[in-house]
């Protein structure tokens, strides 16, 4: 009975994840009830709607009123925007949608990177105020909300991106507005993908809303089979291998050689990837046992054979959503926008705050506007440079909403430099059209310590975190020591290198992994269940361990 309470009340001691029991248990008492509605397209999707909103609601306490508020605003103005007669009306309220958006977004994500910014710069002391809460608190004549800080809501950035495509897909005439509030509500909340994606097109997804529920066997056994998989690198590939190496080492960087922080980093890219898909594989089983299809957000990211391959393969939804809605109205490869310009500037005066002295940040920000204006204005609009502009943009852009901090811009601009080398790189390397095994292994390893090592630059507590990182790379890598370290986090290491394995196995094998686990007898399959869950909790800790993605 206590359980039932802790699973059915908010507490932040007893979130709704994934990984914990709690979890599991509401997940059956919910499906209980699904399989009693599921024929009934509308109460299914009101009862799921109620779901979604109760899930978050035990996730982020009363920021549900927040997610209300985007559902229903974004609603309406869906509706306004496909009703009016007027173009000029169309792209007011489009504006108006955006900007509601960014503004909810940038508030509770960006505030106090702003003002630390703004008081690093100019030696003021402003403090951030809750506005927000103090007017909640006043409306409601009650002392509810925390004045003193924001606190950022769990998956903001996700479900604010999704309002966005389907406002913005309305007023390009690619999507007509649901005519229901409820059915948009569930658009928007989801439950298996609302806190960590991946994220949902609203023409993807809406159309799913009013269609009956058909689950097919293959649907359920690939359902859990994604499930077992999620469960498996979430929980022993990611959270293992983080609470028994990989956060001591960040904690404190300097304490160990620079060979225990390369091991390290090499552990993070695991861990990352692990906690990431682990969550999208999950969900997206989840959805399919209840009818519905996420779309796929991983896809061998670590085969990738360049820059521009990873960012194809790794979190799909994103990169999508950034070059749909960000890359392309910026003018993409063929010219410069007023979005390419607005943008520019405020990157341009980043620069200044994240230098921190005004008369070297007012340098470099000029230079690289002087630069920028000089390759707009060559003769015939330089396809190329314009191009590039807005590439290093977008990913800037992608850096900066990973993360409330200049780290995330940089690890942001290292991906972006990635792609542009390797866009003239591979016009002169003499290596290109090689496809030979060896070419293909040293390509994918080449890649993979790129993005491995821009990854400090994400993981990193501090820049004096990473800038210690490097020193005892730099200077004490303590060869000596490595087969020690190698020794004293032994099952650390087989981990990880039965994780890396696992991700590099051809997708030939991997698929006859998955065929053989569906066409398995149902008692086999419960077996496998019932053995990866005691293993994956065997190896879990009693610690809280969220999923990394929920910060953004």
């Amino acid at each position: 009975m206590n359980r039932l309470k802790e699973i059915f009340t908010f507490s932040e001691a007893f979130p709704l994840i994934f990984t914990q029991a709690s979890f599991w248990i509401f997940f059956a008492l919910v499906y209980l009830v699904f399989a009693l509605l599921y024929r009934r397209i509308k109460i299914r999707n009101l009862y799921l709607l109620l779901v979604s909103l109760f899930f978050y609601y035990k996730t982020s306490g009363m920021f549900v009123g927040l997610l209300i508020f985007t559902t229903l605003s974004n609603f309406y103005l869906g509706a306004g925007i496909f009703r009016s007669g007027s173009r000029t009306m169309k792209l007011l309220l489009v504006s108006l949608s955006v900007a509601i958006n960014l503004f909810v977004l940038s508030y509770f994500k960006y505030a106090y990177f702003i003002t630390d910014s703004f008081n690093h710069l100019f030696g003021t002391e402003l403090q951030v105020t809750h506005w927000l809460a103090g007017w909640g608190n006043k409306m409601a004549n009650v002392n509810y909300f925390t004045v003193d800080k924001i606190i950022l809501p769990i998956g903001i950035s996700f479900f604010t991106f999704q309002a966005i495509t389907y406002c913005v897909d309305i007023y390009r005439n690619k999507l007509q507005p649901i005519a229901s509030a409820a059915d948009f509500g569930l658009f928007i909340t989801f439950f298996p993908q609302l806190v960590a994606g991946p994220i949902v097109r609203a023409g993807d997804f809406i159309p799913q809303i009013n269609r009956p529920t058909l689950i097919l066997k293959e649907d359920f056994n690939t359902g859990l089979f994604l499930i077992l998989k999620g469960m498996i690198k979430k929980m022993i590939f990611a959270d293992y291998i983080a609470m028994h190496f990989m956060d001591k080492v960040f904690d404190a960087p300097g304490m160990y050689s620079g060979f225990t922080n390369v091991m390290a980093i090499i552990g993070y890219s695991l861990q990352i990837y692990g906690d990431f898909s682990g969550y999208t594989d999950i969900a997206i089983g989840l959805a399919l046992w209840m009818g519905f299809r996420l779309p796929q957000n991983f896809n061998s990211p670590y085969k990738a054979l360049n820059t521009s391959d990873f960012w194809r393969r790794w979190h799909i939804s994103l990169s999508s959503f950034l070059k749909d809605y960000l890359y392309i109205p910026l003018g993409g490869n063929k010219r410069a926008s007023k979005g390419t310009l607005l943008i520019s500037v405020l990157i341009i005066s980043g620069l200044v705050f994240s230098f921190g002295d005004l008369k070297t940040g007012l340098m470099v920000a000029g230079s690289v506007a002087l630069l920028i204006l000089i390759l707009l204005a060559l003769p015939g609009g330089n396809r190329n440079v314009i191009a590039n502009i807005n590439i290093m943009l977008t990913m800037l852009i992608g850096g900066l909403w990973h993360g409330a901090s200049w780290k995330f811009v940089i690890w942001g601009g290292l991906n972006g430099l990635g792609i542009l080398i390797y866009k003239y790189w591979r016009r002169i390397s003499p290596w290109e059209n090689f496809n030979n095994r060896l070419s293909v292994v040293w390509k994918i390893l080449l890649t993979f310590t790129f993005i491995t090592f821009t990854r400090l630059y994400f993981r990193g507590e501090s820049m004096n975190h990473i800038n210690e990182w490097y020193r005892q790379v730099a200077g004490n890598m303590d060869w000596g020591s490595a087969l020690d370290v190698l020794v004293q986090y032994r099952m650390v290491f087989v981990v990880m290198f039965l994780g890396y394995l696992s991700h590099w196995l051809p997708i030939k094998v991997k698929t006859a992994i998955e065929n053989r686990f569906s066409q398995s007898h149902l008692l086999l399959k419960a077996a496998v269940s019932v053995l990866t869950g005691i293993i994956c909790y065997q190896a879990y800790s009693a610690s809280f361990q969220p999923f990394i993605y929920f910060q953004f």
